[in-house]
């Protein structure tokens, strides 16, 4: 299988153990097909944030070999524009207005200023920030603040997102409504998505497939498909085939707690 046609990421026996003797993360092997929505679902403290750090180049593995797009991956390297990582919180500058902060990647690439403004009106549009380009962070609600993040990591056109648990800290309502967006986004784009999360709700409405994860050490307990056709309608979330999936991660989740 050639670079160009092989998987996105792939992880190869990758393992993870911190200086203090704390073992994050047992072996993982895994591939992310190109163009895939794939879901890291599990409780808090179960490698998820590590093994997406490694994927984004951000931590390197204590043993294995990570790969993006056929390539092994280096920490503390730059990822380029192939990439775009949202992390929990927004971490906006607040001194800054929301065309600055979705601009701020490019800026630090050099891309010249009038291209950088077009990519950035765009980026904007694409999460429904069109006419906020000149507001504080302060005068945003949260879920505006997300958008502004998602933007700013759209902002390079990557063709790999990675989010850790984006969406965690909004009110339900807002949450969906991102949601919704967000699988949008993958599908116009064309991106490949890891995403985690806590949430098997939300895990089930995004993905086409959810790793299920437990604590202690951390480590891949399941592997369930979501076969579900796109575009996924609110009517989904209360459906009787929604409702079995969820009880399947469910019932994965609490297995591997007490394992």
């Amino acid at each position: 299988m050639s670079a160009a046609s092989g998987p996105a990421i792939q992880l190869l026996g990758v393992e993870k153990t911190y200086a203090n003797g704390t073992q994050a993360l047992l072996p993982v092997q895994l591939e992310v097909a190109r163009g895939e929505f794939l879901t890291l679902l599990g409780p808090s403290g179960c490698g998820k944030s590590t093994l997406l750090k490694m994927v984004a180049g951000l931590l390197a593995p204590t043993a294995g070999t990570v790969q993006r797009w056929g390539q092994p991956v280096v920490a503390g390297t730059a990822a380029g524009s192939e990439l775009g990582f949202v992390f929990q919180e927004p971490t906006l500058m607040p001194w800054a207005c929301v065309a600055d902060n979705v601009r701020l990647p490019l800026d630090l690439a050099g891309v010249p200023r009038a291209e950088a403004q077009a990519r950035v009106l765009e980026a904007l549009q694409r999460v429904g920030l069109a006419g906020f380009e000149q507001s504080l962070p302060r005068e945003l609600s949260g879920g505006m603040k997300m958008r502004v993040s998602i933007a700013r990591s759209l902002v390079t056109r990557p063709r790999l997102l990675l989010m850790d648990e984006p969406f965690g800290a909004l009110d339900e309502i807002t949450r969906y409504r991102l949601d919704s967006d967000l699988l949008q986004l993958w599908q116009q784009q064309g991106l490949t998505v890891v995403f985690v999360t806590h949430s098997i709700h939300e895990a089930v409405f995004l993905s086409q497939r959810v790793l299920v994860m437990a604590a202690r050490p951390g480590r891949v307990v399941d592997e369930v498909c979501i076969d579900e056709p796109y575009p996924r309608e609110a009517a989904f979330r209360v459906s009787t085939g929604f409702a079995q999936l969820a009880a399947r991660l469910q019932a994965s989740l609490l297995g591997a707690s007490t394992a």
